[in-house]
């Protein structure tokens, strides 16, 4: 027997049109299709006002198909899935079946033959991290009326005790805290120059691609959602590892560059810099269809949520297929610079044959605050990242050794520019 035979394929071709991906997958596997979680900033809890928490939105961050190649989000409820049943034998129920399938496969590249499907929808690969003699790399879970968050925190074999910077590292969609370790290198970077690095982890029940919600509301605000939670795990490290509250510093990749970018207009007194990378700017959607909008290009920012200035560090390929790369230059336009000393801009190319250009704008005294790396052909990945991690782009340049860069030649907070 033809094992579509046991699958409502009429079910599957309505949960398709509908958007409902994984309850669609779950009946092709021969699961039954679960309800979506129901989940708000805390798993599983009430809101604060009382009402019912609802199901998280989700932006579906498709793996690329090549080594370096780019993220793809899927177009959802475009109409172009049939509605025959699944007991039909016409050629246009078979043409309705024909193009669910397609459907699917289309916004899930990597889901393999039909009989193999899997759970992960591009998952990463597991990552072993290597930690040196005398270094940590730790599992820790922070709690707040506001929810809860695992995260790995990364202290280098140097810590004895001093007030050391802190790097907080916020993954892109389907991502991990160890995939996006392997990726970064960023605990290498720890290692040399002696700094901490938090990974805070986004599960499922909070976005079934492991995003962190950059286009919800409630996770744009201070003290509310996913930011108190990234500042809750920044504040947990400094009281219990005495990291200097003066350095410390957020970077993320898509969704998770995004977060970053959310992070310095909320908590301008908390982070002394960011960096993004392939991210969107503060405030750039506050539902999907304005998500999907920002991710094309079209759309406005919303004005920093400070007029304290958080200076940022932009990487962005301007071949990138996922994240128009004009989301770049909104996130420095929105970091803005009044009386810089004008805009240094630098060509260049990587060791590995990579193109891009660099800009850079100052404040009054001279200090660089503002950065843009251009990478020109290159898509949705990390620049200069390790095929040990999901989405790099090894060819370079290293973003994660210019960010750190970048970073500790801010100093600490006090010396930022307010206006």
């Amino acid at each position: 027997m033809n094992a579509f035979s046991r699958i409502d394929m009429g079910e599957v071709t309505r949960l398709t049109r509908a958007g409902q991906l994984a309850e669609a997958m779950a009946l092709l596997q021969g699961r039954p299709a679960s309800a979506k979680p129901q989940v708000d900033a805390r798993e599983g809890a009430p809101r604060k006002d009382g009402r019912t928490a609802r199901p998280a939105s989700i932006i579906d961050m498709v793996a690329p198909r090549t080594l370096g190649g780019a993220w793809t989000a899927s177009s959802l409820g475009e109409g172009t899935v049939g509605e025959a049943p699944a007991d039909s034998t016409g050629a246009s129920e078979r043409q309705g079946l024909a193009e669910t399938l397609r459907s699917l496969r289309e916004r899930f590249p990597k889901m393999g033959s039909i009989s193999g499907l899997g759970d992960g929808f591009g998952s990463p690969q597991r990552s072993s991290i290597t930690v040196p003699n005398g270094a940590r790399y730790d599992e820790r879970s922070f709690s707040s009326a506001a929810g809860s968050r695992t995260y790995k925190i990364y202290v280098p074999s140097g810590y004895n005790g001093q007030a050391l910077p802190l790097v907080v590292m916020l993954h892109g969609c389907t991502q991990s805290p160890d995939d996006f370790a392997s990726g970064t290198r960023m605990n290498e970077l720890a290692e040399e120059h002696t700094f901490l690095v938090a990974y805070p982890g986004q599960p499922q029940s909070a976005n079934m691609q492991r995003c962190w919600n950059w286009f919800n509301a409630a996770d744009q605000q201070r003290d509310s959602g996913e930011p108190s939670l990234i500042a809750g795990i920044a504040r947990d490290i400094i009281r219990e590892f005495s990291a200097d509250p003066r350095r410390v510093y957020a970077a993320g990749l898509s969704a998770g560059g995004a977060a970053a970018a959310i992070m310095a207009a909320t908590y301008p007194d908390l982070f002394a810099a960011i960096g993004v990378h392939s991210g969107l700017p503060f405030g750039a959607a506050k539902d999907m269809p304005s998500a999907f909008a920002a991710m094309n290009g079209g759309g406005t920012a919303s004005p920093r949520g400070s007029r304290e200035l958080v200076p940022t560090i932009v990487f962005h390929g301007d071949a990138d297929r996922t994240v128009n790369s004009t989301n770049g230059d909104r996130i420095i336009a929105q970091a803005g610079l009044e009386g810089a000393s004008g805009k240094v801009v630098t060509h260049g190319e990587s060791p590995g044959g990579a193109a891009y250009t660099r800009s850079v704008q100052s404040d009054r005294s001279g200090r660089e605050v503002l950065e843009q790396w251009v990478l020109h052909g290159a898509g949705h990945a990390w620049s200069g990242g390790s095929p040990n991690g999901t989405y790099t782009d090894p060819r370079g340049p290293d973003a994660s050794r210019e960010m750190v860069r970048f970073f500790l030649a801010q100093g600490g907070r006090s010396n930022q520019t307010q206006h």
